[in-house]
């Protein structure tokens, strides 16, 4: 076997996917939304499997405490503070030229929903919240889209296959928010091999989906503990018939239109998005070099003010370090940037 069709040689000679589900990956189009721990792993294992198109989406940007955990990164992307979405592409890129690869630094919406998420095969989650699963949740139930769900901190981690119709949807494992209130990275810290750990077996039920079909995967949920060695794997929750999302068709998470301040995982921060316009990023610069240590590239606004660090994107969202109160991030970003 020569040309293109060796660097997939032993992937093929694994029987299960063979020759003609090597061709469905190769043709296939898949979603990560996000591209920290787990997407980061998802990103590169898919593109040495060949994936046709991957739509990498992230709203943030890399950083120095990032990189013990988080693949395809390095210092010089965290000293320039590269979005992960643009970083990851371009080393996905040089890992697999043949695939075409899409980056997209925003923050996953439900004003950006269908241009994020339609037309995909496929999405995986490596998000930090559960306000965004629920949001990729509504997306999929009401489009048919199998997703595979996936969270780690500490050395625990844990994954569920999600394929509506078919097994239960998000909001039947997990009815009411408050129940998936889990320990944070920021309070538990998070070890790279769980993350890792997980991301794999997102990845694994990514290809069976996409060379046998969503059907092929079993709705078991899959827990790991890297520390302790043990792993576990129970039948998921039956559907719910009165589910309000994949039962009643109530999908209030992609039908809003305003989202509220997200604390995000492991980083004393406060993602704030409070405007629809984009903002003039040097205007904004010349506005805070007064009283403020600026940073400015072609994609985003570092500003250093007090004991809080602001980095403000082109479209308005903002990310307040230094607090995890969305009360204080909120009014620090109507003083600087504005309502």
């Amino acid at each position: 076997m020569a040309g293109k069709e060796s660097r997939y040689v032993r992937q093929i000679r694994f029987a299960p996917i063979g020759a003609e589900g090597q061709r469905r990956i190769q043709g296939s189009r898949v979603a990560i939304v996000g591209l920290g721990a787990l997407g980061s792993v998802q990103a590169e294992l898919l593109a040495r499997a060949g994936a046709g198109t991957m739509r990498l989406v992230d709203r943030d940007f890399v950083e120095l405490g990032n990189l013990q955990r988080q693949f395809l990164y390095d210092e010089a992307d965290a000293e320039d503070a590269v979005p992960k979405a643009v970083a990851a592409a371009r080393r996905v890129a040089r890992i697999n030229s043949s695939i075409e690869v899409d980056p997209i630094v925003a923050d996953l919406a439900p004003s950006n929903a269908d241009e994020l998420l339609g037309s995909v095969d496929l999405i995986l989650d490596a998000t930090d919240n559960f306000e965004t699963r629920y949001l990729i949740n509504d997306f999929a139930v009401r489009e048919g889209t199998p997703w595979i769900y996936g969270g780690a901190v500490g050395s625990y981690g844990l994954k569920l296959a999600i394929v509506p119709g078919r097994t239960a949807c998000f909001r039947c494992v997990y009815p009411d928010p408050a129940q998936g209130a889990q320990p944070t990275c920021e309070t538990e810290g998070v070890l790279g091999p769980a993350t890792a750990a997980i991301a794999s077996l997102q990845s694994g039920d990514a290809l069976k989906m996409l060379a046998e079909g969503p059907d092929s995967v079993d709705p078991l949920l899959t827990t790991i503990d890297v520390w302790s060695g043990r792993i576990r794997q129970i039948a998921a929750p039956a559907r719910d018939p009165d589910c309000p999302c994949c039962v009643r068709r109530e999908l209030p998470y992609l039908d809003g239109r305003r989202r509220a301040p997200i604390s995000l995982c492991g980083r004393n921060a406060v993602q704030i998005h409070e405007r629809s316009r984009p903002l003039d990023l040097l205007e904004l610069a010349g506005r805070l070099r007064p009283f403020a240590s600026v940073r400015l590239n072609e994609f985003a606004l570092r500003a250093v003010v007090d004991e809080y660090e602001i980095t403000v994107f082109p479209d308005g969202r903002a990310i307040v370090r230094g607090t995890t109160d969305t009360g204080v991030a909120r009014s620090i970003y109507a003083r600087y940037i504005g309502a």
